[in-house]
């Protein structure tokens, strides 16, 4: 049996590799994705990114950066299609596959080995079919645990294989910044370095009592664990997962929330509008929802003014729902509630949280007797629009212009 089972699989500028992957004349010229006159960037491919421009970063400063790169919309009905493409290919590898987001996922390949040869093999395998079916590249760490092969495969990047062995395992992360280490964000590594643990050895080598003092005893075993590369959490199939698409950035967590947000062109401050806007998002929330089978309970509402100030407001609905319109009418509560009254908006978006397995929620509690018909109406857009494209069918009032 390996050493080394679990393959970590991160698909590179997977957003700009796909919206570029049938452009050839885009290959080697910066690309930006998403982002708008106003809005943040989606993706950028390895040629913007030597420029400095990442995801998340306003579009603004991103053509500041970059002023001679080409910007193409996002679709997000293809990178949904893409990516389940890609898990299927993963899942034909091994059924121990833990989605992560739409474009990375751990797999445990224990069970493969005398089927498909050892990690390495399997990895390879595994890049050339993704290459050759989706035209996108992809890299790949492999080592001993979940959080020593995610960093793997970010050293790997672009289109790499990078082994970790368990005797090189220190070697590898004691030089790193703490902020590298997985499940580590800003805050912590703030936090961290402030005491004076810049790198991953620093931590490593404070005696664990002191650690978990400084930083609480939770936190502190987690942070010792990951440092000298000890943790055994096991790949979960069963994990539901959730990833959120926004014009914006989808921020939250990736595996308990799913939302979507939209930059306006102009600042709006006309309620029917903005509401055409909330039932759009909510309506690409909700599809994206049922894709993933999975159903939430919490729909919070965010609203940014001209001056950038920016609110969130949630309301826990009483059972989870996956259903259109039960998010879109809680969504309204949420922004009447608020008593703008003409208030400026820059941005806004919807995000469903507190999501499970769509298969524990009772149908009858989830449902309803009153909203029976309007589950059925979004599973029959949605194969719709799985047929036909995202413009085939949707909301009347999206058409009609009235917001009901």
């Amino acid at each position: 049996m390996s050493a080394t089972p679990i393959l970590h699989v991160d698909m590179d500028a997977f957003y700009a590799s796909v919206a570029i992957r049938d452009r050839p004349e885009l290959q080697d010229v910066p690309v930006i994705v998403g982002g708008g006159y106003r809005g943040v960037v989606l993706s950028a491919n390895y040629h913007a990114r030597a420029f400095g421009v990442r995801s998340g970063m306003p579009s603004t400063r991103a053509r500041r950066l970059c002023p001679h790169a080409v910007a193409v919309s996002a679709d997000y009905e293809v990178f949904s299609t893409v990516s389940a493409a890609v898990i299927e290919t993963f899942r034909r590898i091994t059924p121990q596959v833990e989605v992560v987001s739409l474009d990375e996922a751990f797999l445990d390949v224990r069970g493969a080995a005398r089927r498909l040869g050892d990690p390495v093999t399997i990895a390879e395998q595994l890049r050339a079919r993704i290459h050759d079916e989706q035209g996108i590249d992809c890299s790949v760490g492999i080592a001993a645990s979940i959080s020593v092969a995610k960093l793997a495969s970010r050293r790997a990047k672009p289109d790499g294989v990078l082994v970790v062995p368990p005797e090189e395992i220190t070697s590898f992360l004691h030089p790193l910044d703490v902020g590298e280490l997985y499940g580590v964000g800003e805050k912590t590594q703030s936090m961290l370095h402030r005491l004076g643990l810049i790198t991953v050895g620093d931590v490593a080598h404070t005696p664990l009592r002191t650690l978990q003092r400084a930083v609480g005893q939770g936190l502190g075993s987690q942070l010792h664990e990951l440092a000298w590369g000890t943790d055994r959490r096991e790949v979960n199939p069963g994990r539901a997962v959730a990833h959120g698409f926004g014009h914006g950035g989808s921020g939250g967590d990736p595996d308990k929330s799913m939302g979507a947000q939209e930059t306006f062109g102009r600042d709006v401050d006309d309620r029917e509008v903005v509401l055409r806007e909330v039932l759009k998002l909510t309506a690409k929330v909700a599809g994206r929802m049922r894709g993933a089978e999975v159903a939430g309970r919490t729909v919070s509402l965010t609203v940014r003014f001209a001056d950038f100030t920016t609110i969130t407001r949630a309301r826990t609905m009483r059972e989870p729902t996956d259903v259109t319109q039960e998010i879109y009418r809680t969504a309204v509560s949420l922004y009447d509630a608020l008593g703008l009254q003409r208030a400026r908006l820059r941005l806004v978006g919807v995000r469903v949280e507190g999501l499970v397995p769509r298969t524990l929620v009772s149908r009858q509690l989830l449902l309803g007797e009153r909203d029976h018909g309007w589950s059925d109406a979004d599973r029959a857009v949605d194969r719709a629009v799985r047929r036909f494209g995202s413009a085939a069918v949707g909301p009347a009032s999206l058409l009609s212009g009235t917001i009901r």
